[in-house]
């Protein structure tokens, strides 16, 4: 019995030793390999994996604010009358555009005409009265000197003279009012524009009293958009002015781009014309106004829409595609990066603002390095890599459904 068990076991530990050095030799390293661990800090077997790279390289790029506002129209123009009257007609088609000088009421001329006869008349009357005064003043002065008439009643003919002149410009200048009066029973457009609807119908009674608005006209080609920067953006810009890291746009390059309410942009181009001179104490805003073309009269005052404005141009931007781009925990962005050794590096970067589908980096890389595009999923840091210049993929053809 003891002899069999002895033979058993001597026969057991000899394969107990050889299954436990077979799992030795499959257990991973702590470090790195298949069985855990960071890629590239264990042992490989075969080349490389190949990575799609691309260089970073510095180009000038202008830099952009989008900024709120309203449209607002160049000129407003309202119509009154400055007469008083009744309303006898309305020349004008509501809605349409009419030009400088067009005629859009008529009012009653009849009073007016009166008042103007009724001026006229008193006119001729000083006038005659002047030229009898003046004939009297003739005569006495010829009797004066042979003392035939006294001196009193000479000066006074000559008072009368002089007080018959003044009332023929009184009489002329009622003429002229009259006149003006009766040339305001025509009321046409101040400006050239577009006309809204009419304040008031035929048969009304206008201007008595005070002017009446009949109609609004606004000029809408071109067209003004207003709209308000914080007085902190314009601080930090005039920094990065004055330190150099950005240059001013030039007046003549900066253009205005306009975002309408709908999302759709705003073909034509607009320039910037001023700035206000003060800061609203309400709001710290400050007020800039661009200038549209609208020939169409797409834009309307009062609509809502955005401003791209170019204020300035980082003459040394970095600019990388947002898919190359890794988010942490805490939003840090970092990239990976291949060294001149061939091997990754993991790279903490600083992005500031979105253009297109590429970040702005304001910090942790400069031209010349290459980032990894391509193959990010199976490659970490330390490991080594074959580089390859990275090539986009086509965009997708436009017969595709369009995705609404």
């Amino acid at each position: 019995m003891s002899q069999t068990l002895h033979l058993k076991t001597s026969l057991w530990l000899p394969g107990c030793l050889a299954i436990c050095l077979l799992a030795g030799c499959n257990r991973s390293s702590p470090t790195g390999g298949p069985g855990g661990g960071p890629p590239g800090m264990g042992m490989r077997s075969g080349p490389p994996p190949e990575v799609g790279v691309m260089e970073v390289v510095s180009a000038p790029l202008p830099i952009i604010n989008e900024l709120p506002g309203r449209i607002d129209a160049v000129r407003i123009a309202e119509v009154r009358a400055r007469v008083p009257g009744i309303l006898l007609k309305q020349l004008f088609k509501e809605g349409a555009d009419v030009k400088a000088g067009e005629v859009l009421f008529q009012i009653d001329p009849a009073p007016l005409q009166a008042t103007l006869n009724s001026a006229k008349a008193n006119l001729a009357r000083a006038d005659a009265g002047l030229k009898q005064a003046e004939a009297k003043a003739n005569r006495y002065k010829s009797l004066v000197e042979v003392n035939a008439v006294s001196k009193q009643s000479y000066d006074d003919a000559t008072a009368a003279v002089l007080q018959g002149q003044a009332e023929v410009q009184a009489a002329q200048a009622a003429v002229e009012a009259a006149d003006l009066n009766l040339g305001y029973a025509t009321v046409t457009a101040p400006i050239a524009g577009r006309i809204g609807k009419a304040m008031m119908t035929e048969g009304a009674l206008v201007g008595q009293g005070a002017t009446t608005l009949l109609a609004v006209i606004q000029q809408l080609d071109p067209i003004y958009f207003d709209f308000t920067q914080s007085s902190t953006e314009l601080l930090r810009l005039r920094r990065a002015l004055e330190s150099g890291s950005l240059k001013s746009a030039a007046a003549g390059e900066a253009r205005v781009t306009l975002l309408l309410e709908d999302g759709s942009v705003y073909p034509q181009a607009g320039r910037l014309l001023f700035s206000d001179i003060s800061v609203d104490p309400t709001t710290g805003m400050v007020t800039l106004r661009a200038e549209f073309p609208n020939p169409g009269r797409w834009l309307l005052p009062g609509m809502f829409a955005r401003a791209r404005l170019e204020q300035a141009v980082n003459q040394e931007a970095i600019t990388v595609p947002q898919r190359a781009v890794s988010r942490g925990a805490a939003g840090s962005a970092s990239v990976l990066l291949v060294k001149g050794d061939n091997t990754v590096e993991l790279r903490p970067i600083q992005i500031g603002s979105a253009v297109g589908n590429q970040w702005v980096v304001t910090s942790g890389l400069k031209a010349g390095e290459r980032i990894i595009m391509e193959g990010l999923q199976k490659v970490g840091p330390g490991m080594a890599v074959k580089p390859v210049p990275f090539v986009p993929a086509p965009t997708a053809s436009a017969g595709g459904n369009p995705r609404i």
